[in-house]
């Protein structure tokens, strides 16, 4: 009889076989017999209603992720002071694992470079976390950062602004809308902000020196001004009709040199103005981040530079 009969009947009566897990046999249904012992289990290793939980309770998922300076895939030695089954550990075991763990921390980063490196990825993943970035962002800036870092030397630089510089090219190849500002403000303390946000920018710029302007796509009008409408708690139809009018303009250069931000307020302040809409030019400077001087001046500019002869569709019209 060969092993695949072995396997599938019993070798006495012939019968069927049935797996315990409990004792881990495979036994017969008839007569009883163990046929095989020590079955290996190839399930779960416990049970779970979610992803998240099942994530946690994983102890080898085989995923890699960038946001760490060693890919994740190094064991960590948990801060637990109970076993796997739940009980107390005593407190000379206890001094040893935090004896390991202070070593295991020692020799996963053993050079000055990787210390740097784990250093930059912990910001970027704080400042993502603060900011509710999603993983995809984050991946992206650790995989940018780590292209930047095998290309120059970033020694020497601010850990927060390069940080920040790397999150904001991250975010515009997303097609996520943050400005510098809030990346900056979502690093640290709100202390030598304008200090810090001229020092990132000027790491951003070095970025697109670096790896390219193909790395820095531009974000499109339509994000800004759906981010601002979206903050201001404005009327669906001023919004349709600001992006209807910054399709019609795209093509001339009403952007050039200029924040986006003011841009994007001016055109829904526009829209609201033709619609009827009561929106208070310090409501949308405070969510743009730019002054109402600004938004006047782009109002000026935009009527001043165009002649708009609108024909409202009854999409736009008041019910």
């Amino acid at each position: 009889m060969n092993i695949t009969e072995l396997e599938t009947c019993c070798p006495e009566c012939k019968s069927s076989l049935v797996d315990d897990i409990h004792s881990g046999e495979r036994i017969c249904s008839m007569c009883g017999i163990v046929v095989m012992e020590q079955l290996a289990d190839y399930g779960p290793e416990s049970r779970s209603s979610s992803l998240e939980e099942k994530t946690k309770l994983t102890r080898a998922s085989g995923q890699t992720t960038f946001s760490q300076h060693d890919l994740g895939i190094a064991t960590e030695i948990s801060i637990s002071t109970k076993d796997f089954s739940g009980k107390t550990i005593n407190y000379q075991v206890a001094n040893q694992m935090h004896s390991l763990r202070k070593w295991q921390q020692r020799v996963r980063i053993s050079s000055p470079r990787e210390r740097r490196l784990a250093n930059v990825l912990s910001m970027i993943g704080s400042t993502c976390q603060g900011l509710s970035l999603s993983s995809n962002v984050l991946e992206t800036a650790s995989m940018i950062y780590r292209n930047l870092d095998s290309k120059m030397e970033v020694k020497g630089k601010s850990v927060a602004c390069i940080a920040a510089a790397v999150i904001y090219m991250a975010c515009k190849q997303c097609d996520v809308v943050r400005s510098l500002d809030e990346i900056c403000s979502g690093t640290g303390s709100n202390k030598d902000l304008k200090m810090r946000t001229k020092l990132s920018a000027k790491y951003y710029r070095m970025l697109v020196m670096e790896l390219g302007s193909i790395t820095a796509p531009v974000i499109t009008m339509d994000k800004y001004i759906s981010k601002i409408s979206n903050l201001t708690s404005t009327d669906v139809r001023v919004e349709r009709l600001a992006l209807e009018i910054a399709e019609k303009t795209k093509d001339k250069n009403v952007a050039d040199g200029k924040a986006p931000n003011g841009i994007a307020a001016a055109y829904l302040y526009i829209a609201s103005i033709l619609l009827g809409q009561n929106v208070l030019q310090r409501d949308v400077s405070s969510v743009a981040g730019v002054t109402e001087v600004t938004i006047r001046n782009r109002c000026k500019e935009i009527l001043s530079g165009y002649k708009l002869n609108l024909t409202l569709r009854p999409s736009f019209a008041k019910n």
